[in-house]
């Protein structure tokens, strides 16, 4: 059922390109959201991208996307205003996802390798946590946002756990995790609830740029109760789930979607 459809209702997906935001991009579309993508790719990745973006559209929603940096402000800002000329005063946001991955995984301590240093953690804090602030701070003040409407990031167990070459990015998961919470409590007076989700081990692009990410994926597979790892699909299937009328009093919260890997 596509219960979004004709309600002139928009995902605006950061980092929707690959992994958990393309796949969550979808999900949506088949539900009848209109997509805005905006994401930052090589020329050399471009084929496959227009693939994925072409199957979305033939879910017959409108469609767009920005090939820029979502880090800057005047980039972020030349999006906008490309929104509200196209949205007009008929069309607005429904849910904002956050699911964005860069950052610097290095170590603390090497022999010879390069290591943390403050910088390191200054561009991981702000891509990874600060921005989804400054994606929220925007819209809002743009008057983008429908009148019920949801933001949704995702999170890692690395937000309470520590993994090798993983600092820089687990402080930015705890900083967006703060972010969510306060985002949920200060907008609510506008009909604004923010959740973040807490992916299991999924093996994206992502995880494979982490140092490790083999002994990352047994171990998950052990623990795990299901005995796989959680699918991009899932956690799509999850920011509809909380996309959906019936989620309007969920906000605040961090949000296991893992298989009940979380458990042991």
């Amino acid at each position: 059922m596509k219960e979004f459809k004709n309600k002139n209702e928009w995902a605006l997906i950061l980092g929707g390109s690959s992994g958990l935001g393309l796949a969550t991009a979808k999900k949506l579309a088949k539900h009848g959201l209109n997509i805005c993508i905006v994401h930052r790719n090589s020329r050399m990745q471009e084929d496959d991208i227009i693939k994925e973006f072409m199957a979305i559209k033939k879910e017959g929603v409108q469609f767009i996307s920005f090939n820029t940096d979502a880090f800057k402000a005047e980039k972020r800002e030349k999006v906008i205003v490309e929104l509200k000329a196209l949205f007009q005063t008929k069309q607005k946001i429904r849910i904002l996802v956050h699911s964005v991955a860069k950052g610097n995984l290095k170590p603390m301590v090497s022999d010879g390798r390069q290591e943390l240093k403050q910088d390191d953690f200054l561009v991981t804090i702000n891509a990874m946590g600060i921005s989804l602030y400054d994606w929220t701070k925007a819209l809002f003040e743009a008057n983008l946002f429908a009148e019920d409407s949801r933001i949704i990031s995702f999170t890692s167990e690395g937000n309470t756990k520590a993994w090798k070459n993983y600092g820089a990015v687990s402080a930015a998961k705890v900083t967006l995790e703060a972010i969510t919470r306060n985002i949920a409590l200060e907008f609510a007076p506008f009909g604004i609830k923010a959740n973040c989700i807490q992916a299991g081990v999924t093996d994206t692009a992502s995880l494979r740029m982490i140092p490790g990410s083999e002994t990352i994926i047994e171990l998950s597979l052990k623990r795990n109760p299901n005995k796989r790892l959680t699918l991009p699909e899932d956690v799509a299937n999850a920011v509809y789930l909380l996309s959906k009328d019936e989620a309007a009093w969920i906000t605040g919260a961090i949000i296991p979607v893992d298989g009940g890997e979380h458990l042991s």
